[in-house]
């Protein structure tokens, strides 16, 4: 990319799969050296906007550059400059750590005088030198998530693309995904662009985008997306929810929802106004919890639901576009 020029440059950009549209004239940049989140559930176009910035996908309409390159115009110039790593694995079970990252290096053209060398950097880096000589198929499910992490820094890139990182795998392992990640950044000096639908996770980003249903609801940093919401999140379980909804509506002026099992809603000053909630609410209450902002917050401040209840309705979305795609 230029000297001052942002590393992703995305303007209008556009995927329609027949009458259905994924991703929908979404506009953002993302800065040389940041660590650059896309949150939503599966079907909001996260993984359709990081394979049209990939080249992997055709865009519909508008633009998108990536280390300073058009992803249309300059495809095989914006390859050289990017790493992938995949949510499902594409390594090969049978070959050895080391024998999987040779091959990528023969596919990136990296030099073979540097070859041994970089290799064995990359695997100092995620932990795996002592493993390098055993097959992949021995390896647990972090280990081939930072062996794919490896293959993606192999070839020096300008951006690394990760797409669900850590899906599947257990909360121990993801924090030290997180933990190579960062590290990874220091050492390489490159601009990581990442999807995820843990929200914990985007905890760790500079800069975060929200999607949902094709468009960009929010973006900015953690910290200043939280403080935009300004309320606390109170949820209890009572003896009739639905009731409970109506008579907070009623008595106190606040829209509560059902959200993961519990009546839901957000006031100013959370802990302060349990007690009148006890005294006043009719409805019996049989447990109750206070918490600050949270990106879940934003998330359904934004959107109207948590993501963990956008992705369980997210399946009718992903039918429509699969069935659009066959045609």
């Amino acid at each position: 990319m230029p000297d001052g020029g942002d590393a992703v440059e995305v303007d209008g950009l556009t995927k329609r799969f027949g009458d259905a549209e994924a991703v929908r004239g979404i506009e953002f940049s993302v800065r040389p050296g940041e660590v650059f989140g896309f949150l939503g559930p599966n079907g909001a176009g996260k993984s359709t906007t990081i394979n049209m910035l990939c080249t992997l996908l055709r865009p519909s309409g508008g633009t998108a550059r990536v280390a300073g390159h058009d992803v249309v115009a300059e495809r095989d110039t914006v390859r050289r400059n990017i790493g992938l790593v995949f949510q499902d694995t594409t390594l090969d079970g049978y070959l050895t750590g080391e024998q999987n990252l040779r091959f990528h290096a023969e596919l990136y053209g990296v030099p073979r005088s540097v070859t041994t060398d970089r290799i064995g950097q990359v695997l100092e880096m995620v932990g795996l030198w002592d493993r390098r000589r055993d097959r992949v198929q021995t390896f647990s499910g972090g280990m081939k998530r930072r062996l794919e992490i490896a293959r993606g820094l192999l070839h020096s890139p300008r951006v690394l693309f990760l797409d669900e990182p850590t899906v599947g795998l257990d909360p121990q392992t993801r924090a030290s995904i997180w933990e190579y990640i960062r590290q990874l950044r220091e050492a390489e000096e490159i601009t990581i662009f990442m999807t995820t639908h843990y929200m914990d996770e985007a905890e760790y980003c500079d800069r975060i985008a929200i999607m949902d249903s094709g468009r960009i609801v929010a973006l900015d940093t953690p910290e200043a997306l939280k403080a935009g919401v300004g309320e606390d999140r109170v949820r209890i379980q009572t003896a009739d929810d639905r009731a409970a909804i109506a008579e907070i509506a009623d008595r106190f002026g606040l829209e509560a929802v059902m959200s993961e099992g519990a009546v839901t809603f957000r006031v100013v000053a959370g802990e302060a106004f349990v007690p009148r909630l006890f005294a006043e609410l009719g409805v019996p209450i049989r447990s109750v919890s206070v918490a600050r902002p949270s990106l879940d917050d934003v998330f359904m401040s934004f959107t109207g639901s948590t993501i963990r209840d956008a992705e369980a309705g997210a399946g009718d979305h992903m039918r429509v576009m699969m069935r659009a795609m066959r045609r």
